[in-house]
């Protein structure tokens, strides 16, 4: 007769000392999800916004002293001295709009495919000054970059920030357990990011409707962003193992995400998490769609150059990985330890 394999002892139920760690560590991820998240929005405000005012010296100076009242230190002017001038700042994006005092009737001239906030935070400022009865107070809006009809309000691109940096953290986890070899690993990323910019534009663009212009451009800013993400990713993973993976997923969706600017403008976040924003692959990436769909690829030198940097990253933690990797066998092998005895 066959003895019975004896029955399953039943698992002691956890200490309540390690029930009380797990809820303060689910409570302490909560709070962080909530500041990363919320913090930027909850404190969004104007933080030397780039402008133009276009006109003579003493209604600029009357302009300037009258934003500067209205919200201290929230704009940057720049003096110009004509429309023309004041329209190549906005379509070079070295500003987000101009108050134009050097025509017959004053007026706003705003680009809503840039940032709808300013735009629209612009527009409210004219309507103050002129309520006011402030001098050469602009009476009149013109919209020199908009936004296109099926997307007015640039709903589509801030809603795609995020699937965009989640989408590239899942392909760099599924390379790292589909693909072996850095090499291959660094050739999977290249390759998903060109289908990936391929899919993600024409959704964008043919479906949505939320950028235009050339597709290509458009696909390329996108695949940019992916690779430049999902290298970093890969990278660490290299490094670190499981952590890596941990890390890149905080980086790029905790920190880079929120502070991208994306559904606002950098200069509207709070204190220094604009400038850091755009040094990551969501805010560089993201500046760099707008200037491909809306401005004709101006204004793209440093979100190329960011993007470049964080590619080289990661494709250099890659390699550095891999040859790691590859030396430690070599390392352990028998006859380097009948050497090393």
């Amino acid at each position: 007769m066959t003895p019975r394999a004896p029955l399953a002892v039943t698992s002691r139920p956890s200490p309540w000392p390690k029930v009380a760690g797990a809820v303060v560590l689910l409570t302490a991820i909560t709070g962080m999800l909530l500041i990363a998240f919320a913090w930027p929005s909850a404190r969004s405000s104007l933080h030397d916004v780039p402008i133009a005012v276009a006109g003579p010296t003493s209604a600029v100076g009357q302009v300037r002293a009258a934003l500067d009242q209205r919200v201290p230190g929230g704009f940057d002017i720049t003096e110009v001295t004509d429309t023309a001038a004041a329209e190549q700042l906005i379509r070079d994006r070295e500003v987000y709009g101009a108050i134009d005092l050097s025509a017959g009737i004053p007026q706003v001239i705003v680009a809503s495919a840039g940032s709808t906030a300013v735009a629209q935070t612009l527009q409210s400022m004219a309507a103050g000054l002129a309520q006011a009865g402030k001098p050469a107070a602009p009476s009149g809006v013109r919209d020199i970059a908009a936004l296109p009809a099926d997307d007015p309000r640039g709903a589509g691109l801030s809603a795609g920030a995020m699937p965009l940096v989640m989408g590239s953290l899942l392909g760099a986890v599924l390379l790292t357990r589909l693909v072996r070899g850095s090499g291959r690993r660094i050739t999977g990323a290249l390759g998903y990011s060109v289908c990936g910019g391929l899919a993600v534009a024409a959704i964008l663009q043919f479906w949505f409707g939320s950028p235009s212009a050339d597709y290509l451009a458009n696909t390329g800013a996108v695949a940019y962003t992916i690779a430049a993400t999902s290298l970093t990713i890969l990278g660490l993973e290299s490094l670190l193992g499981f952590a890596g993976i941990g890390i890149g997923a905080v980086v790029m969706m905790l920190v880079g995400n929120p502070l991208s600017g994306t559904s606002t403008a950098p200069e509207m976040l709070p204190g220094w998490s604009g400038v850091l924003g755009q040094l990551m692959p969501p805010g560089a990436g993201g500046r760099l769609l707008r200037s491909t769909a809306f401005f004709e690829g101006r204004g793209i030198a440093q979100a190329v150059t960011v993007l470049a940097v964080w590619v080289a990253l990661g494709a250099g933690l890659c390699l550095i990985g891999g040859l790691r990797a590859r030396s430690t066998p070599e390392l352990r092998s028998p006859s380097n330890e009948a050497v090393a005895a």
